[in-house]
């Protein structure tokens, strides 16, 4: 084992082994989405499904939620594998061989693209639960309910696509940027522009062991001990947190704890299961202060809603819900910084717009203040269903149907983003998104998760 790979595995990471389209298919075509994107928009999916037509596409390998609460669950699960197994049979993907892969996206919607290296991490280092103090840690609230149908996916797969984006605290840009500057030096592995409008896609192979060497050495001092008790006051280091895709990464640990205890006590068990791809994960690795990475706040939509009973229900938790010209006035006087300590969520139904303020906060984000009157209401009011949106184009066009109500939450300051996850813990569930929809990360990568 070389030097590098020996401090990768300290640190919880694997240099893996990449299968990309073959040369063959079409990119554009293959490349769709994360599945957790447009969940209350199913025209969005049914759009590109027939754009996409016959050819081979990432959109046969995942499970898009809109369709979650289909009654074809066990259906959609045996074809997603089935099609796994045939695009591998008919040689649909290639393998550069062991190594990262730097990823530079472009959006519409950003100035300067998006930076990352697609690395495996060791699940073995990452801790889901509440009050997790893991190397690898989430930064939101896992809802377990939500695992099940990801699980059994997981369980029979070959193949791992992941949407999961993972950051790290690196104000000095040392591990990754390094690499962005010296990317023409290295193998350029796709290139090609984004189905929907969604921009463009650039990969470059990173092998050589200098390169290899340069990673290891930045990540180890991002989890220096000394360093990281000097700023945050905490022993237990946080180097890797959970930007995106927590839900997949909790269903990769939730399954390899299967696989552990399936091969518990049996011979050459502990050299299975040192050696066993299912350890790992596939993610793509950014630096919170990429300038092309922004936060988002995410928003919610409920639908089927009494209205009248929702603000009273808000108003008996202590907030005030007032009215505004209209949603542009309620969403601006939200996004504006916080001077007093108050919290505030814009509301707005198609018709009429205002706030929602908490004078006297007892949660540490909005998100958590809003996210408790909710959940109470939620369990009250079977009827009601809740989403979670990104942009505020969606909001406002789910929110303006009938019977619907659309609740905009502030932004969210990436800056004090570590701070805040090492003070003081997880995040309400759906706090925060990076970026909108659109700018979500495309399945393109894959890796075999099988021996």
């Amino acid at each position: 084992m070389s030097a590098a790979r020996d401090e990768f595995r300290k640190l919880g990471v694997a240099v893996p082994e990449i299968y990309l389209p073959s040369d063959n298919l079409d990119p554009q075509a293959w490349a769709v989405v994360a599945c957790d994107q447009y969940s209350s928009e199913r025209e969005y999916w049914e759009g590109i499904a027939r754009n996409v037509g016959g050819k081979p596409s990432t959109l046969n390998l995942i499970y898009p939620e809109c369709y979650l609460e289909d009654g074809d669950k066990a259906e959609r699960v045996a074809a997603i594998q089935r099609s796994m197994a045939e695009y591998l049979a008919a040689g649909y993907l290639k393998t550069p061989g062991a190594g990262f892969i730097l990823v530079e996206r472009s959006t519409p919607y950003e100035k300067k693209p998006r930076i990352g290296l697609m690395i495996a991490v060791d699940l073995e280092k990452y801790v889901y639960g509440a009050g997790s103090k893991s190397l690898i840690r989430p930064t939101e609230g896992t809802i377990v309910e939500r695992l099940p149908p990801r699980v059994a996916i997981r369980r029979g797969a070959p193949l791992e696509l992941p949407h999961i984006m993972v950051l790290i605290d690196d104000p000095g840009r040392t591990a990754i940027e390094p690499l962005y500057e010296r990317r023409a030096y290295c193998r350029k592995l796709y290139d090609f522009d984004l189905m929907a409008g969604s921009g463009h896609l650039r990969g470059w192979f990173v092998q050589d062991e200098a390169a290899l060497a340069g990673i290891a050495g930045a990540l180890g001092a991002l989890a220096d001990p000394e360093r990281f008790r000097a700023q945050y006051g905490s022993e237990d280091v946080l180097l890797f947190a959970v930007g995106d895709g927590n839900h997949s990464l909790a269903t990769a640990k939730a399954t390899w704890e299967e696989i552990k205890a399936s091969l518990a006590g049996k011979p050459g068990a502990e050299e299975a299961l040192a050696a066993h791809p299912a350890r790992y994960a596939l993610v793509e690795l950014l630096n919170v202060y990429d300038e092309g990475l922004p936060f988002h706040p995410i928003h919610r939509v409920l639908f089927n809603v009494d209205e009248r009973a929702l603000f009273d229900a808000l108003r008996a938790a202590g907030a005030e819900v007032s009215a505004m010209p209209g949603s542009r006035e309620a969403f601006a006087a939200c996004d504006a910084p916080s001077s007093d300590g108050a919290h505030r969520v814009a509301w707005t139904d198609g018709r009429a717009a205002g706030l929602v303020t908490f004078a006297h906060p007892a949660e540490k984000l909005a998100a958590g203040s809003v996210q408790k009157v909710l959940d109470a209401y939620l369990k009250a009011h079977p009827e009601t269903t809740i989403d979670y949106i990104h942009g505020e184009g969606s909001l406002e066009a789910l929110a303006s149907k009938k019977g619907n109500l659309g609740l905009y939450l502030p932004p969210v300051d990436k800056a004090s983003f570590f701070a805040t996850v090492i003070q003081n813990g997880v995040m309400p569930r759906k706090t925060f998104s990076m970026g909108e929809a659109p700018e979500k990360r495309f399945y393109v990568e894959a890796r075999k998760i099988v021996p």
